[in-house]
């Protein structure tokens, strides 16, 4: 007999040593998240997969599956506060999103609507970031990072390469280059590494590439997120 656990109200079976993001996703039920990939250890960082389990509060991408636990996810005061999460991205980086390349295809644009947020509700930071164009493929837009560090696990643990990093601590936290002169040009990186492939925003774009599939025509426009629940 399969082991299972009350998620909303409804049975959801998992393996050994399955998260419950992971087996809820493997159920076909949507739970939001920004830094969690399938082929990377959890992080726990964007915390908009946060649940109630038996009352309490914990991130749903770290937390294993037991037998009989009751979990809470959809619910108005758990998806408010994930709104609340997601407006913040919004304001502490520069997000204009109809100009941007990657609207359409952007899970933190994505996530926003199956919220329903409708307003930044905070006050913009409009911080000064610059763009790394040094590299003859790719473009860096650092403008867009919410710092889920996806690009620098994938680096670390997939390419064996340790391109990216995150520097500074709280506000002052940002995305880096693993390089004496902070470009990507001058390190190993190619569009082909995992890290190219995983951020959820717009931070890489390739070059010579923008806007070849219409904004109308993308993958969040054509169905919204919580109705792929096995995408990452």
């Amino acid at each position: 007999m399969s082991q299972t656990f009350t998620l909303d109200g409804q049975s959801i079976p998992f393996a050994d040593g399955q998260t419950i993001l992971q087996a809820a996703t493997a159920a076909g039920v949507f739970i939001p998240h920004l830094c969690y990939h399938p082929e990377f250890k959890p992080h726990g960082s964007c915390k908009l997969c946060t649940v109630k389990v038996n009352g309490r509060h914990t991130a749903s991408c770290t937390m294993r599956a037991t037998p009989g636990m009751t979990v809470e996810s959809n619910t108005e005061d758990i998806n408010a506060e994930r709104r609340s999460l997601v407006q913040m991205l919004f304001v502490e980086g520069n997000h204009f999103c109809p100009a941007c390349e990657q609207s359409g295809n952007c899970k933190l644009q994505a996530t926003a609507y199956q919220l329903g947020m409708m307003s930044p509700h905070f006050d913009h930071f409009f911080p000064s970031r610059a763009l790394d164009a040094s590299h003859p493929e790719v473009l860096l837009d650092f403008n867009r990072c919410i710092l889920c560090s996806l690009c620098v696990r994938a680096s670390r643990d997939v390419d064996g390469k340790n391109v990216f990093a995150l520097s500074g601590r709280g506000i002052k936290t940002r995305l880096i280059v693993n390089a004496g002169s902070g470009r990507l040009a001058d390190t190993n990186f190619s569009p082909a590494d995992k890290a190219a492939g995983v951020c959820p925003v717009g931070v890489f774009l390739k070059k010579r590439r923008g806007f070849a599939v219409p904004i109308g025509e993308r993958r969040y426009d054509k169905a919204p997120i919580d109705s792929i629940a096995e995408e990452i």
